[in-house]
């Protein structure tokens, strides 16, 4: 099914659900919106595998997330030509436009309510898909530039991201430690500038690789660092989101409320944490933003960070792996459109340079 059947057979179903002709809104290539009235119709990225999202879906109608992720309009996965769809009712996004309207607090709110739900009283999840994101959009690049092998580098220093131990094929050139290693580090470090899917209130002006106020600058080796199991990402028993960010939130039809669950399941609920912590360490999102949204989620009792103290321990990591995958998703962008690295991407890939610089175990190793 080309792209213009598809958008037909997801107007056929925004008709049946919202009773009116459909309009395609923008969002990321590789997912299709069409709006109907009161209702959305979301194609889901190729590949997308049916289980997994039926079982989203199944959690995400269920009472115990009533009020804090949007319940969609039917739980059938529907297909159309080869990209499964789903029906949801539309709400009103985050304005970017107007920085100072960001909902940084209810936003912290809705994830702290997120995070003390407990997993066993949904129906089952399988992993969240935040750290699987992360190397699967490096396993992306090829190893032909120095951007590339900067980019592929700061991702394994580290901690491995997968249950095994071991990333994905691909995401451990020639020349860099191997995965799964857990050396001292820093924070993601940053230049002057602007991140892709940038939180609205940036501070362009911040210092560049200086550690937040607070930050130990070392990977954490206690309670709060890497989870059990050896890996990031994987702590068992804690409900996250898995790809948070001020695009996953509506109005609908007049509070805020999370959305996309492709990546909701069991993991580390730092994760739902790690852009802005990534913005503020490097200094893009305004202090003052930050502890906005940091005291708004302690204060709703959130879970992934101590209630008090510095909450660096448990969002270092978390942060740095962010960098990587924003920085591998730029380089990748622009080697797909044959152009160079503009400013913003320049500045992912020189924070991923700052990571491997600070990370004391990648200090021996040869660039290749």
């Amino acid at each position: 099914m080309d792209s213009e059947d598809l958008i037909d057979e997801l107007r056929r179903i925004g008709a049946r659900y919202g009773g009116v002709p459909g309009t395609v809104l923008p969002t990321r290539p590789d997912v299709i919106i069409v709006r109907a009235g009161s209702v959305v119709v979301k194609a889901h990225a190729p590949g997308a595998e049916r289980e997994p999202l039926v079982e989203r879906m199944r959690a995400t109608a269920h009472p115990a997330l009533r009020g804090i992720m949007l319940e969609p309009v039917t739980e059938e996965v529907m297909t159309a030509g080869d990209r499964l769809v789903t029906v949801w009712p539309a709400g009103t996004p985050v304005d970017h436009a107007d920085p100072d309207a960001a909902p940084w607090e209810a936003a912290a709110r809705l994830l702290a309510r997120l995070h003390a739900v407990p997993a066993r009283a949904l129906p089952p999840l399988r992993a969240a898909g935040g750290p699987a994101r992360v190397a699967a959009t490096v396993a992306r690049l090829g190893d032909r530039y120095a951007a590339e092998l900067a980019v592929r580098r700061a991702f394994t220093c580290l901690p491995s991201l997968s249950p095994s131990g071991t990333n994905p094929p691909g995401t451990n050139p020639p020349g860099t430690n191997p995965p799964g290693t857990n050396p001292p580090g820093a924070n993601p470090g940053g230049s002057p500038g602007t991140a892709p899917d940038g939180p609205s209130g940036t501070n362009p002006g911040g210092p560049a690789g200086t550690a937040p106020h607070g930050s130990s600058g070392t990977a954490p080796g206690g309670p709060h660092g890497t989870p059990p199991g050896g890996f990031y990402g994987t702590a068992p028993g804690g409900l996250t989101h898995g790809d948070w960010h001020m695009g996953q939130m509506v109005r609908a039809p007049g509070e805020w409320i999370l959305i996309d669950i492709d990546d909701l399941g069991v993991g580390d609920q730092a994760w739902d944490l790690s852009r802005p912590a990534a913005w503020f360490a490097a200094g893009l999102l305004e202090p003052e933003v930050w502890h906005r949204f940091l005291g708004a989620y302690r204060a709703a009792g959130g879970i992934a960070v101590p209630p008090d103290g510095d909450p660096w321990e448990r969002l270092e990591i978390p942060a740095q792996a962010m960098t990587v995958q924003l920085a591998a998703a730029a380089v990748a962008a622009a080697r797909r459109e044959g152009r160079p690295l503009d400013g913003v991407e320049e500045v992912l890939v020189e924070s991923c340079l700052r990571i491997v610089r600070h990370r004391s175990a990648c200090h021996s190793v040869p660039t290749q």
